[in-house]
């Protein structure tokens, strides 16, 4: 498997995702600019977390507009799969590659902690290594995290089965107490609809050993590379 991250100024959880990818695969990932035009061959695309531009006009809107984001939308149309944690959704929002906007969290303020989420959907390269309805904890870390979409959109999503994971309790109940943003029915990421571009806000990069004090972000990981190899 063949893995490329996309590095923009500002990311600052590149190297964490290179790290989570050189242990499921064996192999490093390529570190692509955000100002180059092209990308290596790539079984998998990553677009990671941090603070592209800043955060300027919004978060994300800026990286969308990189060079090598038109080549990132060009493989993502034609199947290549994308990974976008954190502001990595965010610019997959802006891009357009995934519905809906991020918006400042509810509480106004920046949130870092784990969570806890329900897996929704384990039949994308993504999850296969995880069980339907398992509930993960998964750290956040961010101030721009709360997912919001029209009702039509929110609908389409719950009908094409795009729901990646949610917000929940420890027994997999989803409640307004379990959900750390305000957003909308919990969601804490989604799909396209192919389910092979995923955009969460959740860092399944910074819980992969258990010297982090957990392993459930390493499953996203080996699920991509048993499936991509």
């Amino acid at each position: 498997m063949k893995a490329s991250i996309i590095v923009f100024p500002g990311s600052n959880c590149d190297r964490d995702a290179a790290v989570a990818l050189r242990s499921a695969m064996g192999a490093a990932p390529d570190m692509v600019w955000h100002g180059d035009s092209e990308l290596p061959d790539s079984d998998l695309i990553l677009l990671p977390g941090g603070f592209s531009y800043g955060d300027y006009l919004r978060s994300g809107a800026m990286a969308a507009h990189s060079p090598i984001m038109r080549e990132v939308v060009r493989r993502a149309k034609a199947g290549t799969p994308v990974l976008g944690i954190c502001n990595g959704f965010q610019v997959l929002t802006e891009a357009g590659l995934l519905p809906g906007v991020l918006m400042r969290n509810a509480t106004l303020r920046f949130i870092c902690k784990d969570v806890l989420l329900k897996v929704e959907r384990t039949d994308t390269p993504f999850a296969r290594h995880y069980t339907p309805a398992q509930v993960v904890r998964i750290p956040i870390a961010h101030k721009d995290g709360c997912y919001f979409a029209d009702p039509a959109t929110l609908h389409l999503l719950e009908n094409e089965n795009r729901i990646a994971f949610r917000y929940c309790e420890e027994d997999g109940t989803v409640t307004d107490a379990a959900n750390p943003n305000g957003s909308s029915d919990n969601i804490a990421g989604i799909y396209n609809e192919t389910g092979t571009v995923l955009g969460m806000m959740p860092h399944p990069e910074r819980l992969i050993d258990p010297v982090q004090s957990g392993t459930d972000g390493a499953k996203m990981f080996s699920s991509l590379v048993e499936t991509l190899h």
